[in-house]
């Protein structure tokens, strides 16, 4: 299907939102349009092809969409050879390709998630036959193996293991727009991961709605804690990492492969959402408060140096000023090392949606600073007790905010900024930490 579309060196820009899904998801679509000839290029006014790669978990993600697209307009009277395509989770929506259309006349492309690999199928139609196309697949079809792909990094790649989720969460739009779980066989993940060792990566990282999950939907039967003994077996690899678990489905056996294999960092991204169990039954999120602290007990004492991190949600339908006490509590005991916080946004076609009792907007506001400070203060607390420590880091390039500087990661996932020889790059290395702030750590090479 590629190769039937013709070849031209012309500029492609892609905006990603969301999560790490969509951004391999925007790797695989630049991969696609690399192998056409198509050069990316930053700059939207230089482009021939703007492709929006969207998100719907919250409806900030929606409105940078809409705000983007308008802006837009004014490139397609300049070029009325601009193609402008919109993709991803927030696609797959009941009647948001119509809204698009109806709002956005101007789009030539609309395709949702799981039919993204048609895309330079799609790209061909509008050119040669100068038509608009709109495919959205309601269901999720097989997984489609092969495709090419356009990393973003040169030392660490995500993998993605599998696909969808199962869960149902009240508040989660991610099963309606990604569908059911479906897991890629692990000969298929090995085989990926063995050609991305050959040419220089060093890191992996495997992605999934519910890693935990993994090869349910597969014969014979194995288990994502298999799934990690043979990754780590793979010559080559220096660093494992995974996201995200589901904590109703973070095993024992799991927290043992974290412990005993070598190459799988001591991280793990645990969101808990909240605190209170019976805002925990409400969301349907099938475990309660003292479950989960157990769960991190367990992780504490087989992997001690672990950080923990999470997702917490404030402002879910009926939470009480005692429900937001005791998601403080919780992340008081816990000591997370750091934390994705949400504001509860509604979300059209979720349970939760419809819920009656609405927390207003102020009191969402006033609780999520006070559950802001709770975090940046353990995660301080986490970062100061690096300082003089000597930490292995994978040397990523050059950091954002000083290009004098190199960047990379602890093992626990740690930001470090330090001195260092750019040749490094690409490697493990040895540095000193001189310094922790609260989101990030300074440090020193050690020659």
């Amino acid at each position: 299907m590629i190769n039937n579309v013709e070849k031209a060196a012309k500029n492609f820009f892609i905006e990603t939102w969301g999560c790490q899904m969509n951004e391999e998801d925007s790797e695989k679509l630049s991969g696609m349009l690399k192998r056409l000839g198509y050069k990316r290029t930053e700059d939207r006014s230089s482009a021939d092809l703007i492709i929006f790669n969207t998100c719907c978990v919250r409806e900030n993600a929606e409105l940078k969409v809409y705000g983007n697209l308008g802006m837009l307009k004014k490139l397609k009277i300049k070029n009325p050879n601009l193609i402008i395509a919109i993709c991803g989770c927030m696609m797959q929506q009941k009647d948001m390709a119509k809204n698009i259309i109806k709002r956005f006349p101007f789009v030539d492309i609309i395709f949702g998630t799981h039919n993204s690999y048609k895309f330079p199928e799609y790209l061909n139609r509008v050119q040669q036959e100068n038509t608009s196309v709109i495919e959205i697949q309601d269901k999720e079809s097989g997984i489609v193996e092969g495709l090419p792909i356009d990393r973003e990094s040169t030392v660490k790649a995500f993998v993605t293991i599998m696909y969808g989720c199962n869960n149902f969460c009240t508040y989660c739009i991610v099963p309606y727009v990604r569908g059911r779980e479906r897991s890629r066989k692990p000969e298929d993940i090995e085989k990926e991961i063995k050609e991305l060792i050959s040419k220089g990566y060093k890191e992996i990282t495997l992605l999934g709605q519910n890693v935990n999950s993994y090869g349910k939907t597969l014969e014979p039967k194995i288990s994502f804690s298999d799934l990690l003994r043979r990754i780590n077996s793979i010559d080559g690899v220096e660093r494992i990492r995974f996201m995200t678990s589901h904590p109703k489905d973070l095993t024992e056996d799991v927290v043992d492969a974290v412990a005993e294999c070598s190459k799988v960092c001591e991280q793990i991204h645990l969101p808990v959402q909240s605190g209170s169990t019976s805002l925990l039954k409400k969301m349907n999120r099938n475990y309660s408060k003292e479950g989960y602290l157990n769960l991190v007990k367990k992780i504490r004492e087989k992997v001690p140096d672990a950080a923990i991190t999470t997702d917490i949600i404030v402002g879910f339908p009926g939470e009480t000023e005692e429900d937001f006490e005791e998601t403080l509590n919780l992340a008081r005991e816990v000591q997370y090392d750091s934390a994705f916080t949400f504001i509860y946004s509604k979300r059209k076609g979720t349970p939760a949606y419809d819920f009656e009792d609405q927390i207003p907007e102020d009191i969402k506001h006033e609780r999520f600073n006070r559950l802001v400070e709770v975090i940046n203060e353990s995660s301080a607390r986490k970062n100061k007790a690096y300082e003089g420590r000597t930490e292995e880091i994978l040397v990523e390039g050059t950091s954002k905010n000083d290009n004098t500087k190199l960047t990379g990661r602890t093992r626990s996932g740690k930001l470090v900024n330090f001195e260092g020889n750019k040749k490094d790059i690409g490697k493990l290395v040895k540095v000193h930490i001189t310094k922790a702030t609260s989101f990030s750590l300074l440090g020193e090479e050690i020659q």
